[in-house]
């Protein structure tokens, strides 16, 4: 018997180059759990993945703001304060690099991202004058700017109910700081190889090797009843 997935996809099912790993093809489509893709990325990028695994459109995305259960859709977040503070930001001089019409953005309905050569402490500075309403997440790939108290964890609390398990049945895998709630749910952590230290530090096993080759070895030991290393 598996247990059910909570798989982050960038850095964690991709290849250093940023590239799908082949092996989610061979490992993912006949998981006999439930399979949580849970991702920073907009929701139409998990949705499209699961969809092309053949498996249920089961999705967390923008770091917990939407969320799938296969049937429904449920929006979790308010984009209206972290579009203030991107206003506020290009207002002060900083420069947005990914447009609200780009494919970043575009279907984006609860945060914002922008590329890691924005200015942070700029950014930084817009969201503090929201009042603790808005946080700025760096995932290692973008600035992600949304509502404070949204998250991948809160997420899964939400999602595991209405597919016939606990939060706490999951193993969770990631290389982020979004993922560190996701780890304080799920039973099981581990944090890839190439994982940021806030990942690291929450995970239960920091794995010897780094992407899709970390998450592969976790996958297969729990194929084979055997402990992930």
């Amino acid at each position: 018997m598996v247990p059910p997935l909570a798989l982050d996809i960038d850095g964690t099912l991709t290849t250093p180059e940023h590239r799908i790993d082949p092996r989610i093809f061979e490992l993912l489509p006949d998981w006999e759990a439930p399979v949580v893709l849970a991702t920073g990325k907009a929701f139409p990028y998990p949705v499209a993945l699961a969809h092309f695994l053949g498996r249920p459109e089961v999705v967390i995305a923008e770091n917990g703001g939407v969320i799938h259960d296969g049937e429904a859709t449920t929006v979790l977040g308010d984009p209206a304060l972290p579009r203030a503070v991107i206003e506020t930001y290009a207002e002060r001089g900083g420069e947005v690099g990914w447009p609200a019409d780009g494919t970043v953005n575009r279907w984006r309905e609860t945060e914002f991202a922008l590329p890691l050569d924005a200015d942070e402490s700029l950014l930084r500075a817009a969201a503090a004058d929201a009042d603790g309403a808005v946080e700025v997440v760096d995932t290692g790939y973008a600035y992600h700017v949304k509502p404070t108290g949204i998250s991948k964890g809160r997420a899964l609390e939400r999602l595991a109910p209405s597919l016939g398990v606990s939060p706490e049945d999951f193993v969770a895998v990631g290389d982020s700081e979004n993922d560190v709630s996701t780890f304080a749910v799920a039973g099981d952590s581990y944090a890839v190889a190439n994982a940021d230290d806030a990942a690291r530090e929450a995970a239960d096993v920091v794995l010897q090797r780094g992407f899709m080759d970390g998450t592969a070895d976790v996958l297969t030991a729990l194929l084979n009843g055997t402990t992930p290393e």
